[in-house]
């Protein structure tokens, strides 16, 4: 029987188990079993990671830019150090296959955090306003303070280094309080963590929302909040920080169009709009997925034949095999909630084009029985209107539906709340810009798609205010007469 590991929060510098002594399951997607345990934090907890990261805060935002660039490069060099432990507990953490994280992630959380340390210099440049002789108008750039990072459970170490590198790299102290999910990865990142940054500096604190993501967010000592999440959590945390006015950074949920024009490449535009964008390695669980895929009706069949071809060629299995290509769902309840919108698109009169299985009978290999595996799924429809359209699924189906003119295209596109990204695969270049500009997301894929770029940030429910250093400062205005 594997040994079931216990780990610790990060506060103040020191590891430490939950205030009062609670903890949480962490399970293996892929099998459905208990592998770890996580301390289930209070507001105890949340008090005590505020106390430290307030203490810390003085000292580490009077720091150079160039010392806190010095210890943002050692943290890049624990990264690389460190990338296969963590990319393989990454995948045992929410099945997102090995390939994806020990390929993808982790050789780009390196050069995320070099690249916070190049950027800190950003966060203390100012501007100047001659206003006479002897008037003199300047600005400079300081830090809020404590910021609180909340993370999601489809990419904890992505987006735990999104948050927690670019804030520091401005002069802030951080919490990070990541998803209940999946939480070991993260709190393995701050036991390497632990010895590299100055106490305070950065705190990681698991547990469940309302009992230790609640007393963080209405915490006056909290100074901003960045959420990576879905548009319900937004809700939540606006309502409960409303008291302190914190500002805001929500990146939030997608029902991402992805467009292909008759005039595309189409095997190209056939991987951009299946394994690219919506059957993913982490099985669509993510928030810029391409779910609604809008064909031009002469190349309509055609692409339908080479989608399902693709996606008849997904392995299915145990996320830590090379050979697998998609992995599970990350929990039951968000296995319950994707498999009952194959039932919602079947009652809808959604035609199923491929797919639609799910359970036992999707994996070939009996230790994973258990675990919550979805068969990547094609619905077809000429109706926006239906939930399976309209409503993130967060996992790995697609809806595919026709147009005739990029007019509608356009209209089908944004006929959405969502606005988070967009895929276009043309090979024209005018139809390239003007998709660009009409489309209502944050950002548009020309040619490709999920090549995540900064800053990633949406319109409509998709949320507003992204991660850079300069999103981690404010602008102070000083005016000087002598």
């Amino acid at each position: 029987m594997t040994e079931v590991r216990d780990y610790s929060n990060l506060i103040g510098g020191e590891l430490r188990p939950a205030a009062g002594g609670g903890t949480l399951d962490s399970i293996d997607p892929s099998t459905g079993r208990v592998w770890a345990r996580v301390p289930r934090s209070t507001a105890e907890d949340a008090e005590a990671a505020v106390a430290a990261a307030r203490a810390a805060f003085p000292k580490w935002s009077n720091l150079p830019a160039a010392a806190r660039a010095h210890y943002l490069r050692k943290v890049a060099g624990v990264f690389a150090k460190h990338a296969q432990e963590l990319a393989e507990l990454e995948t045992r953490d929410n099945g997102r296959t090995i390939n994806e994280t020990a390929k993808r992630d982790l050789p780009g959380m390196t050069y995320l955090w070099n690249n916070a340390a190049a950027e800190c210099a950003s966060a203390v440049e100012g501007r100047s306003v001659d206003f006479g002789a002897t008037s003199l108008g300047v600005t400079r750039r300081e830090p809020y303070g404590v910021t609180l990072g909340i993370i999601p459970w489809n990419s904890p170490i992505s987006t735990l280094s999104a948050k927690a590198a670019f804030a520091l790299a401005a002069g802030n102290t951080v919490i990070i309080k990541p998803a209940e999910q999946a939480t070991v990865s993260s709190l393995r990142v701050a036991e390497l963590l632990k010895d590299v940054l100055p106490p305070g500096a950065l705190n990681v604190v698991s547990g469940l929302g309302e009992e230790v993501g609640d007393p963080l967010v209405r915490h006056r000592g909290v100074n901003k909040i960045s959420l990576t999440g879905s548009v319900d959590t937004a809700r939540i945390i606006t309502r409960a920080s409303a008291d302190s006015l914190k500002p805001l950074a929500l990146e939030l949920g997608g029902k991402s169009p992805n467009i292909v024009f008759a005039d595309a490449d189409l095997d190209k535009a056939a991987v951009g709009v299946t394994t690219q964008a919506i059957f993913t390695a982490n099985a669509g669980q993510i928030c810029y997925g391409g779910s609604r895929v809008l064909i031009q009706r002469p190349v309509y069949d055609e692409m339908l034949h080479r989608m399902k071809e693709i996606a008849a060629g997904i392995k299915l299995g145990d996320p830590s095999s090379p050979e697998t290509t998609m992995g599970p769902i990350v929990s039951r309840a968000q296995y319950e909630r994707v498999t009952s919108y194959l039932e919602i698109g079947a009652k809808e009169g959604a035609e199923l084009v491929f797919g639609g299985r799910f359970g036992a009978e999707v994996v070939a290999d009996p230790t994973l029985t258990e675990g919550y595996w979805v068969e990547p799924t094609l619905f077809a429809t000429t109706d926006n209107s239906l939930r399976i359209c309209q409503e993130e699924i967060f996992g790995p189906v697609a809806v595919v539906l026709p147009f005739d003119t990029e007019e509608e295209a356009v209209t089908l596109a944004n006929d959405s709340v969502y606005g988070l990204a967009a895929g276009v695969w043309t090979r024209d270049l005018g139809t390239a810009q003007r998709m660009f500009r009409n489309l209502e997301t944050g950002t548009v894929w020309v040619n490709t798609f999920r090549k995540v770029m900064f800053p990633l940030e949406g319109v409509k429910d998709s949320g507003y205010g992204h991660d850079s250093v300069l999103a981690y400062t404010r602008e102070k205005a000083g005016l000087f007469e002598f």
